[in-house]
């Protein structure tokens, strides 16, 4: 009789050993995505440049206020350590630490080939976590959306922007970005 081979779920500590012994290395794009190691997809050149308006755009709206977190790992529970593409975090000293969700004011995903991805596995993680506003940057469909109000882990609020309009953070009073500054 056939019998399904079990799966086990790596933990945080797991997964920062595996990078500490040379399991994992600086160049292997991964990330750790309810206790699986996943392969994060190639960077693109649209994608990147998002990446790049989004972390100026970032930078000068938070002066010493907070932190803004680049393709850096956040810590959301024993088995969550994804690498959002950009985070603003609480202005603090990390020391060895990382961001957990308490420091987290806003995580921003962008999507070019991964937008189904992003939307159904990372938006609903984040949500659980109790990050309270996760922006989707939409390259192919040239918009952006805030997901807010997490609860029962999804977002219960979104609002979609597209070319020509703004988007508003409901968590960081005063930024106000348009969506052709980030889509080019």
């Amino acid at each position: 009789m056939a019998t399904e081979p079990e799966h086990r779920r790596f933990t945080v500590n797991d997964y920062r050993h595996m990078a500490e012994t040379g399991i994992l290395t600086e160049d292997d794009s991964v990330e750790l995505i309810d206790g699986e190691i996943v392969e994060m997809t190639p960077v693109g050149g649209r994608h990147l440049v998002c990446v790049s308006r989004l972390t100026h755009l970032l930078v000068q709206y938070l002066g010493s206020d907070a932190i803004a977190s680049i393709q850096s790992p956040v810590r959301l529970g024993e088995y969550q350590e994804p690498e959002p593409d950009a985070a603003v975090i609480r202005a603090r000293d990390y020391g060895d630490d990382l961001p957990t969700p308490g420091d987290v004011l806003l995580l921003i995903e962008v999507s070019d080939t991964s937008l189904a991805y992003d939307r159904g596995r990372k938006l609903p993680l984040y949500a659980s976590a109790g990050i309270p506003e996760s922006w989707l940057v939409d390259i192919p469909g040239d918009a952006i959306e805030r997901h807010t109000n997490p609860a029962g882990g999804r977002y219960s609020v979104t609002l979609r922007v597209g070319r020509g309009e703004e988007i508003e953070s409901t968590v960081l009073p005063g930024l106000v970005i348009a969506a052709d500054e980030v889509l080019g």
